[in-house]
């Protein structure tokens, strides 16, 4: 069976460290691999075993906000596509805009709003990569998030499901922002993910994505957004997404 890939968002890096024959390899080692400068991403690529199962995590991400093109966005989902890896679980930090989420839950996202006003795939197309109009129908494997689902409900998970819009950032979004993206129809909110979902479906990749709701988006409680708040809600979850990755991976096929 091919290696399943990882990415591990703001706070959330802890699962990289429960594999065994672990070996890391910091991003400021790899040859053209962009700086992590987003705190809470601890920058390194880690390969390891989960059970008899070949993982290969990425453990924090680039950002548009950071300064990075499309392509160094998405270098890492490239990166796991030549080391054989086929199916992918994202995670992320977000912003709850619906109000029947909260902080602390995990939530499995089922599709995706770009408001990023950018697509990694602008630009030339390479053919052995992927195809230069790639369907988006199903970016987030229904089989995937079913599995999840049924494997958190047996945990005593309660995994919601919302679409997530996805913001270029850094500044927080307006409460006014919030309002519209209830309106069009998202449920989260954050600054990462969309590109490389949509890599990741350039390349024929299956995708399941996992959002740790940090805080309450702008505007829906009457105080201000700091980034501790994101990594606080990340440390209590910790414990909770590891045990749920641990029981989902050996699911996927």
């Amino acid at each position: 069976m091919n290696p399943i890939g990882v990415v591990l968002g703001s706070g959330l890096g802890a699962f990289a460290d429960t594999l065994g024959n672990r070996f890391e390899t910091p991003y400021a080692d790899i040859a053209g691999w962009p700086a992590t400068t987003a705190v809470g991403h601890a920058g390194k690529l880690v390969t390891g075993l989960l059970g008899e199962i070949e993982v290969v995590v990425l453990s924090g991400r680039a950002h548009y906000y950071e300064g990075y093109t499309g392509a160094e966005v998405t270098l890492g989902i490239r990166e796991l596509a030549k080391r054989g890896v086929d199916r992918v679980i994202l995670t992320n930090a977000a912003g709850a805009i619906d109000p029947e989420l909260h902080p602390g839950d995990l939530v499995l996202i089922s599709d995706h709003i770009n408001l990023m006003g950018q697509n990694p795939l602008t630009g030339r197309n390479d053919e052995a990569l992927g195809p230069r109009f790639p369907d988006m129908t199903e970016a987030y494997s229904a089989q995937y998030r079913e599995i999840a689902r049924q494997t958190g409900a047996e945990m005593g998970i309660d995994l919601k499901e919302a679409v997530y819009a996805g913001l270029l950032g850094p500044s927080y979004e307006t409460p006014a922002e919030i309002r519209f993206l209830r309106i069009i129809g998202a449920g989260l909110v954050g600054m990462s993910t969309v590109p490389e979902v949509i890599v990741a479906n350039h390349m024929g990749m299956k995708v399941l994505a996992i959002a740790c709701v940090t805080n309450m988006a702008s505007g829906l409680l009457p105080q201000k957004l700091v980034h501790q708040e994101v990594l606080d809600a990340g440390a209590r979850v910790r414990d909770t997404l590891i045990r749920l990755l641990n029981a989902v991976i050996p699911k996927l096929n």
